[in-house]
């Protein structure tokens, strides 16, 4: 607690506030090693709001494990997205190896004055403020400051974000509120998904009914990068996966796996990235999307995917006037 008697959430804003005010009783456990991060909005309680405090045992916090090295494909697609970043623009980055990568490749790349305005803050957006590249100062919104929900990274991160003015912490009805992500001009988005289909339906959390991750922010920010002034968003998958026996199969299919819930609609669809290529779905017919998505699927997997799209009456115009 401060001196004003106000309890910090920390790393972890997203609904917290929102669920003390819902609850019956409120039980804050205290913990040293969580880092004290300003405000922002609901990024504190009050010690009059609270029933039970439990003095914790500060044990470690969290911390996320190396991200893996960036393979061929990681590099490929974060050098496409990064021929799309402009000075100025507003960024929200996933997590893992690819929105890393993209952070290191933009600290050489000679922007300036971009801005964040994130669901998840990760290690990258610390390096890019340190760089001078990240200021905030053409934003709408949190001018001059990175806003975010949550946080995961390395204890190194925890402690630049402890009582640092720079941070703008907010609860998610706000960081992922498209009509605020919009209103911040050349907002890029970039987020991972599992599976795409020949009609440009994304599947981004589970594998089939199967359950993998949650729904998250991304299709906050495909909104909020849509209606943004110059805004653009990016969902960016391998072109292949390897089964458990080791069978290669193709993330763009024809149809998605029976079961598999649809994250992103194809009407939200901007951008689509594979190590093959990037290719820009919006305001597509049907065809021309398949089309395009079968030029970035894995080479091995191309004819098929045409033979399928047939079998599926997609069919591209050149075809319906030849025939």
């Amino acid at each position: 607690m401060d001196r004003y008697g106000y309890f910090s959430f920390g790393l972890a804003n997203t609904y917290s506030f929102e669920a003390c005010m819902k609850a019956d009783k409120v039980i804050l456990e205290v913990n040293e090693n969580m880092p004290r991060v300003p405000g922002g909005s609901e990024d504190a309680i009050h010690i009059s709001m609270v029933d039970y405090i439990i003095e914790g045992s500060n044990s470690p916090l969290f911390e996320m494990p190396p991200v893996k090295q960036a393979d061929e494909a990681d590099q490929a697609m974060a050098r496409l997205i990064l021929e799309e970043i402009e000075d100025r623009s507003c960024l929200q980055l996933g997590i893992g190896a690819l929105p890393n990568l993209l952070g290191e490749l933009i600290c050489d790349a000679g922007l300036k004055d971009l801005g964040i305005h994130t669901e998840v803050y990760t290690e990258s957006m610390t390096r890019l403020f340190q760089e001078g590249i990240v200021t905030g100062l053409y934003k709408t919104t949190d001018r001059g400051k990175i806003a975010f929900s949550f946080a995961l990274g390395s204890r190194k991160t925890y402690d630049f974000m402890h009582q640092n003015p720079l941070m703008a912490s907010h609860c998610g009805r706000y960081t992922n509120n498209p009509r605020i992500i919009a209103m911040n001009d050349r907002v890029m988005a970039i987020n991972n998904v599992v599976q795409i289909d020949l009609f440009s339906q994304v599947c981004s959390e589970s594998a089939g009914p199967r359950q993998i991750s949650g729904t998250g922010g991304q299709l906050d920010f495909v909104t909020g990068a849509w209606y943004s002034k110059g805004g653009k968003s990016f969902l960016c998958l391998r072109s292949t996966y390897a089964d458990q026996v080791g069978n290669i199969h193709s993330r763009i299919v024809p149809m998605l796996t029976p079961g598999s819930i649809v994250t992103t609609p194809r009407t939200a669809v901007d951008y689509i990235v594979t190590e093959y290529g990037k290719v820009r779905l919006k305001g597509k017919p049907t065809w021309e999307r398949a089309e395009l998505l079968i030029g970035i699927a894995h080479p091995q997997f191309r004819d098929e995917l045409v033979r399928e799209a047939g079998k599926l009456n997609i069919w591209r115009r050149t075809n319906q006037q030849d025939d």
